[in-house]
């Protein structure tokens, strides 16, 4: 699994917490389930642990992960978590098509245009 892209221009524990967070919304890792240790993952992703746990930090503060003293971390009830993410995407969907037709494309065009790009994308 790829976690780190060097092309990237993103930090790198941004890059680990962005992979964990689509493992978790996508149900890769399920609630309860728990993670690698902060050095485990060091090693694996030939990392600075200090990189690793400042991702896991970032993931606990925003709800996706807790941390159980002693044993690890673990992946938070994602439920909220994925419905928080799908109202947020809805706005971004609406946002665009506010600014597609004020360039004077309708919205309905825009979003088959966007859909026959995505298909395109999953063939590829």
């Amino acid at each position: 699994m790829d976690f780190i892209d060097y092309l990237d221009s993103r930090p790198i524990y941004e890059q680990i917490a962005d992979k964990y967070k689509s493992l978790i919304l996508t149900g890769v890792l399920q609630a309860n389930e728990q993670l690698p240790s902060v050095r485990k993952l060091a090693m694996e992703l030939s990392t600075n642990p200090n990189t690793v746990q400042k991702a896991y930090a970032l993931l606990e503060r925003e709800g996706y992960l807790y941390s159980v003293k002693g044993r690890g971390n673990f992946v938070r009830e994602n439920d909220a978590l994925k419905e928080q993410k799908i109202v947020e995407l809805k706005g971004k969907i609406a946002e665009l098509l506010v600014q597609a037709r004020d360039l004077g494309i309708e919205p309905k065009e825009m979003m088959e245009q966007a859909i026959e790009e995505v298909e395109k994308n999953d063939r590829d």
